[in-house]
């Protein structure tokens, strides 16, 4: 992974949701390669230790793997407070946990709706909340939302995950109008289709990726380690001017 060095994250309290695979995995990966002190949350506790062990091989800094789920909003508060404990106040925070499932309209119950938006849109703002009275008495702090370029493209397949998605941009938008006289940034980055494992397993066919690369610009699939660069850059000092902007990411389809 060739992401340069940031020397501002070197040290950093780094607190990444939903960091245990996937993107996130490659997340947790790139904070910790630049020497940041970090923690990631994530529902599957086999994905994060396996993490914490394969990173702890191969660097010195080892993350903090903190095991919840994140619709419990008190377990995420309590997992940020172990995180404050262990690696300081937290001064960059990325939200990325998600879940894609696909759905159809008729069998959208209010429980599901409740559980989708749950993951994917409310957990942001209470680790918002919960992370930034630090970051105010600090006077700076870095928020990274992920959201996705899917609530752009008029797709059929999840409309709940599209509306959270579209959410995100708007809650990125509010928040850095109400925490940037303190030094706070909040962005966003809109990833397009990865090939995370997930995807693979899922929802992956020959004529989506064909489909897929017929649209972008870059003749390529897009990796997890394609989001790590614009994250570290969004967290570190490179993007002091940058609040409330959402970074697309997808290869060139937008």
């Amino acid at each position: 992974m060739t992401n340069g060095r940031f020397a501002d994250l070197e040290g950093a309290s780094v607190l990444i949701t939903g960091g245990g695979s996937g993107i996130g995995a490659a997340l947790t990966e790139g904070f910790v390669a630049q020497g940041a002190r970090t923690a990631f949350i994530d529902i599957d506790a086999d994905a994060g230790q396996s993490l914490v062990g394969r990173l702890g091989a191969a660097h010195d800094n080892v993350p903090l793997f903190l095991h919840a789920d994140l619709r419990d909003v008190e377990a995420l508060r309590s997992s940020i407070a172990r995180a404050v404990e262990s690696h300081g106040p937290i001064s960059v925070l990325v939200n990325n946990a998600a879940w894609d499932d696909r759905h159809e309209i008729e069998d959208v119950t209010p429980e599901y709706w409740d559980r989708n938006q749950a993951i994917n849109l409310r957990h942001q703002f209470f680790a918002i909340q919960a992370v930034t009275p630090d970051m105010k008495k600090a006077g700076r702090g870095s928020i990274v939302n992920f959201t996705s370029t899917s609530y752009m493209m008029n797709l059929g397949t999840l409309p709940v995950y599209t509306a959270a998605k579209g959410g995100v941009v708007g809650l990125t938008k509010g928040l850095a109008g109400a925490l940037g006289p303190y030094g706070i940034r909040v962005n966003a980055i809109a990833p397009g289709w990865v090939m995370t494992e997930r995807q693979k397993q899922l929802w992956v066919t020959d004529e989506g990726l064909q489909d897929t690369l017929e649209q972008q610009c870059l003749k390529r699939l897009l990796q997890p380690e394609d989001m790590v660069g614009p994250c570290l850059f969004l967290a570190s000092g490179a993007s002091a001017g940058m609040t409330a902007q959402t970074m697309i990411v997808d290869g060139g389809i937008q």
